[in-house]
């Protein structure tokens, strides 16, 4: 099969390569899935799973990708719940190779049917942010209707799926970004955008749930913000700084097909939409997943146009 490897993690995607390897074989529990689409998240460069397997040990060349949709074609000694020939979509292994090829074997617990009114290349860009984006409000966040989320990067993938949620389970949603970024932010559903390089964060005063996906300074001078009892969520690591009385949480996504059924039932009936900023070929992949400028939204790759 064709399939996108990298060996040198000091070369990052720039170290991507379109090679051929054999297709995986199906584990107990596991099924093998002919990839439709692959999304893809440049931070994968900078994990240790994507290098190493859970022993600590070398694993390269391995395939990145690790949010797909596709069509179940095998599956393995004692797989329940799924059938050959059927739609699925989900989020695979962080520590087997990935979903940049044109199988992949994942455990079937880690995928949920993909309705056949929902294209594959949309369903391939919904598992992490999707994911994130739920998992962060409602199971960390714990987010209530009439509550103030602050959200970083809201028309980013993660971002603007998070602005969608909280808007509609009822919050106030303040977005943040670049300027450029200011009509998309609330196309989406924000109340409110922060222009973070030109406006002063801290005039919007307090809220009750942050959404970080950027860190650093801005994730400091958020922490300030949040009200008695409030919560500060990051997806960049153990936050540098806390509430003074509330919650700081950080979390790494986990598959969940019940979450992934309410995400993609979202995305038919309208109530979310998906922010897909490129579209490329498996043989264009190493170019596309290396922009020469800034996108907005997930670039996925279409392995079977």
């Amino acid at each position: 099969m064709k399939a996108i490897v990298v060996t040198d993690q000091a070369a990052g995607p720039a170290g991507m390569r379109l090679v051929e390897r054999p297709e995986p074989p199906a584990a107990i529990n596991d099924v093998i899935v002919e990839v439709h689409a692959s999304g893809f998240v440049p931070t994968e460069m900078e994990w240790p799973s994507t290098w190493t397997d859970r022993r600590g040990l070398d694993r390269t060349p391995s395939i990145p990708g690790h949010e797909m949709a596709g069509v179940v074609t095998a599956l393995g000694y004692g797989t329940t719940g799924l059938s050959v020939g059927q739609r699925v979509f989900g989020l695979t292994d962080w520590h087997r190779d990935g979903t940049l090829a044109e199988y992949v074997a994942v455990e079937a617990r880690n995928l949920a049917p993909l309705p056949g009114d929902v294209d594959f290349v949309v369903g391939a860009s919904l598992p992490i942010s999707g994911l994130t984006a739920w998992q962060g409000l409602f199971d960390h966040g714990r987010l209530k209707a009439g509550q103030s989320v602050l959200v970083h990067g809201a028309a980013g993938a993660v971002g603007s799926l998070v602005t969608q949620l909280a808007k509609e389970f009822g919050a106030y949603v303040i977005g943040t970004g670049r300027a450029a970024d200011r009509q998309k932010t609330l196309d989406y559903g924000a109340q409110e955008f922060v222009d973070l390089d030109n406006d002063a964060l801290e005039d919007v005063g307090g809220v009750d749930l942050v959404i970080d996906v950027i860190g650093g300074d801005v994730q400091r001078r958020s922490a300030a913000m949040i009200r008695a009892g409030g919560t500060l969520v990051s997806v960049v690591g153990p936050p540098e700084a806390r509430p003074a009385d509330g919650l700081a949480i950080d979390f790494v996504v986990e598959s969940d097909r019940a979450q992934l059924g309410e995400i993609v039932q979202r995305v038919r009936d309208g109530r979310l939409r998906t922010n897909i900023g490129a579209v490329a070929t498996l043989d264009d992949a190493v170019a596309a997943l290396n922009p020469t400028e800034r996108r907005k939204g997930k670039t996925v790759i279409s392995v079977r146009p």
